[in-house]
């Protein structure tokens, strides 16, 4: 006896084997014009020009400065933040830390560290060794498919960032985190707004058009009370 496929059960394959929504994704980073730039001027994603282009017109990164990139894996980030403080040339530090192991960059420190662990904040403290002057948060929770509470989880971890940035900031300094559209990202720009001279969102063109996803920029840290 044959049984008739059950909707929804399967995903639709390709002779290749790929899902037709593996073959879309194939396809746009195949055709994507940053992903071919970040290997040929290896970057270790296209993210990296995101964080170029945010600085191209906000100009947040300055040599000598001390920079934490918070959620570093792969490491473009880090390596556009090492770049433009000249890191590792008697000049700027950046210190940073993802879940994920990444390969050494040159002028960075890196630890392989949960920012979410209860023991996250001192170690840090201890890594940068004093205020600093950037802090970068590209961390991403783990997506359920939900919107509502994907959205919800990410703006969490980039308000605890942002409480930490709070903490660590020299006066004058800037933070620099990706949130999701959705509604409450609207609170945290609020909340921000207390401590920063400057608070907007921006979408770098390396966004991609059809992406939920925005950036929060503060700049002017007003220090702690």
């Amino acid at each position: 006896m044959t049984r008739k496929p059950t909707r929804g059960r399967t995903s639709l394959r390709t002779a290749s084997g790929r899902s037709v929504s593996s073959q879309r994704w194939l396809k746009r980073q195949i055709d994507d014009p940053y992903v071919r730039r970040a290997k040929s001027e290896g970057y270790r994603s296209r993210a990296a020009f995101k964080l170029i282009e945010v600085d191209d017109k906000h100009r947040i990164l300055r040599p000598g400065q001390k920079v934490l990139d918070l959620g570093a894996a792969p490491g473009g980030w880090s390596q556009v933040a090492a770049t433009r403080v000249k890191a590792g040339q008697g000049g700027g530090r950046v210190v940073a830390i993802d879940l994920l192991e990444i390969e050494p960059i040159v002028g960075v420190e890196f630890a392989q560290l949960d920012f979410l662990d209860d023991d996250a904040p001192a170690r840090l403290r201890k890594m940068l060794n004093g205020p600093a002057d950037v802090v970068l948060c590209d961390m991403a929770a783990n997506a359920i498919g939900h919107r509502k509470t994907d959205h919800l989880k990410i703006v969490a971890l980039v308000e605890a960032a942002a409480d930490f940035a709070r903490e660590v900031l020299a006066p004058g300094g800037a933070f620099l985190a990706k949130v999701i559209q959705g509604g409450t990202e609207g609170d945290l720009l609020a909340a921000l707004k207390r401590d920063f001279a400057s608070v907007k969102h921006v979408k770098p063109p390396a966004s991609r058009a059809d992406s939920a996803e925005l950036y929060v920029l503060a700049t002017g840290f007003r220090g702690q009370a």
